[in-house]
């Protein structure tokens, strides 16, 4: 069966958990890791969830912003290290939009010694994917797209497992209507918010190009999806954001309501909602 291996669950500025990203686990125990965070501390959470590096075979980067890409020397340098020991089988490939690619580039150039960057193009191999292109991940089939975003390009997915379950990876940014093919009737729907309604005028999610909870599950509702998954969210209460995030959903939309903690696994099935 497959899994979502939540690493993080927070927005950028985030000091109670971790930035917002996660491992797409296939049924062989195989990764598939989705952004990298903004630092090492993906590390210490790919450690406390017993995901080893020898088991992360490709990883996806949404875009250049710091709390998504810069945890990737850090991904990059460990798997390196397993590489000269002789220990990492096969080719690890890391896929985003080519000035994503350009950019891990020159960040693990930059940061990384040659016995690390030594394996760039033979074993470590950057793809850069375009819109709407589809591909074959760990069995997995995964179709990216261009989210159309107002800050920066930036490119999510949509995947169907090995059990023909569908996920859509919005990014962090509210949906827009141009993505409809990709996120309508969804097994799960991975949407951003970044607050609660009635916490809008203390955070200001829309000058952020950021969405509520509110939005949130009205998008869901409105594209049928069986489950949501809350991402990319404030930390302020991360003790009571489970109970505050999933009754406000709950409140604009009939679907499952999934507002992950960090190191939360979620089983990718298709009875979630049942």
């Amino acid at each position: 069966m497959s899994r979502i291996n939540i690493l993080g669950t927070g927005c950028a500025m985030v000091t109670n958990c971790f930035n917002t990203c996660f491992t797409i686990s296939n049924n062989d125990g195989e990764h598939f890791l989705i952004d990298t965070g903004g630092g090492n501390t993906i590390l210490n959470n790919l450690k406390a969830m017993n995901i080893s590096v020898l088991n992360i075979r490709s990883l996806f980067v949404s875009h250049t912003h710091n709390d998504h890409i810069t945890g990737i020397s850090w991904i990059i340098r460990s798997i390196a290290v397993q590489m000269n020991k002789g220990n990492y089988q096969g080719i690890f490939t890391i896929y985003g939009e080519k000035s994503v690619i350009e950019a891990c580039r020159t960040i693990c150039t930059l940061t990384l010694g040659n016995k690390f960057t030594k394996h760039f193009d033979e074993r470590i191999k950057f793809f850069p994917v375009e819109d709407n292109m589809t591909l074959n991940i760990l069995n997995n089939e995964v179709t990216f797209f261009d989210i159309h975003s107002t800050k920066c390009l930036q490119y999510g997915f949509k995947l169907i497992t090995e059990d023909n379950v569908s996920l859509c990876f919005l990014g962090d940014e509210p949906y827009r209507e141009i993505l409809k093919q990709y996120a309508e009737n969804c097994d799960f729907l991975m949407h951003e918010a970044f607050c609660l309604y009635e916490e809008r005028e203390i955070f200001s999610p829309y000058e952020k190009h950021h969405s509520t909870v509110k939005e949130c599950s009205e998008n869901a509702e409105m594209l049928n999806a069986k489950n949501l998954i809350i991402i990319h969210t404030m930390d302020n209460d991360v003790a009571n954001r489970k109970t505050y995030y999933c009754a406000e959903a709950d409140y604009f939309c009939k679907c499952n309501v999934i507002m992950p903690d960090d190191m939360e696994v979620i089983e990718l099935t298709h009875n979630d909602n049942e």
